[in-house]
């Protein structure tokens, strides 16, 4: 008996070691250029604490192309267009499709668009994706679909009206199912603000969305006076700081030039 079962395991053993383990799809990851924007004085905007000098600056709006196997991903979606008013300038030099283009990617190849927000410069081109599945934060999908003010969606009427797919994230989204691809629940700019955690085979790679804005504010902490909720922006700052020490990833705020160049430049990837 005792060598009949240890035959068994001994084949079961065989079999196994013979079956591949399973593999992730390859991962790639493209930045795209979305527009700038110059604010006439980013303290007052930034800062409800002013914690920064008064005076102009100018920030970069990002996008990024994820390739999970065969299957294309768009986080954000940039400016809608070149715009100004009192408070700030956007300019828009090219639009999403032309880049795509520029790497052979077609937009009906891009099935999932995540966002990190609902302000304009994060939905600004959605449009031009009709056939994605939108993934967003469902404190910001509550916001959208209310009466309040002051938000914009116009963007994202396509999927607000039941025109497409829609997946609610209440909490921390495995994009995929693998843990390759993960929409972190950050909320505190807006009620369901996500960033991105991107695990390269090079290395882990997290996006801010608009948790931070530039480099200053990792160190002085300042809280915009438009953020839905101070307390929690704070916490968000603390776990995602955490996370990323832990893990030791690349950190890219994806308004702040310096970070977005830590990526190659577009048209080549990261992997």
């Amino acid at each position: 008996m005792l060598k009949r079962a240890l035959g068994i395991a001994l084949g079961w053993a065989a079999l196994t070691a013979m079956q591949a383990p399973p593999t992730q799809p390859e991962l790639e990851m493209w930045r795209l250029d979305c527009g700038e924007v110059e604010f006439a004085d980013y303290n007052a905007f930034f800062s409800d604490t002013s914690e920064y000098a008064p005076g102009r600056k100018t920030l970069v709006a990002s996008c990024y192309l994820i390739r999970h196997g065969e299957t294309y991903m768009l986080w954000d979606t940039g400016l809608p267009q070149a715009a100004s008013n009192a408070a700030m300038t956007a300019r828009l030099p090219r639009r999403i499709t032309e880049q795509l283009a520029q790497i052979r990617v077609r937009p009906e190849q891009v099935t999932i668009i995540g966002i990190s927000h609902y302000h304009f410069d994060h939905v600004g081109q959605a449009r031009d994706f009709p056939h994605a599945r939108l993934i967003m934060g469902a404190g910001d999908l509550a916001a959208l679909r209310g009466t309040q003010p002051g938000i914009p969606r116009e963007a994202l009427a396509h999927w607000l009206t039941g025109g497409g797919e829609v997946t609610e994230a209440p909490s921390d989204h495995d994009v995929f199912g693998d843990g390759s691809v993960t929409m972190l629940n950050l909320p505190g700019h807006t009620p369901g603000h996500r960033a991105l955690l991107v695990r390269l085979a090079s290395g882990p790679v997290m996006l801010t969305g608009d948790l931070y804005h530039f480099a200053e504010q990792v160190e002085w902490r300042g809280v915009p006076p438009f953020n839905t909720s101070r307390a929690e922006t704070l916490a968000s700052m603390d776990r995602f700081d955490r996370l990323g020490r832990n893990l030791r990833a690349r950190i890219i705020i994806q308004h702040e030039p310096a970070d977005v160049a830590k990526l190659p430049a577009f048209p080549a990837s990261a992997r």
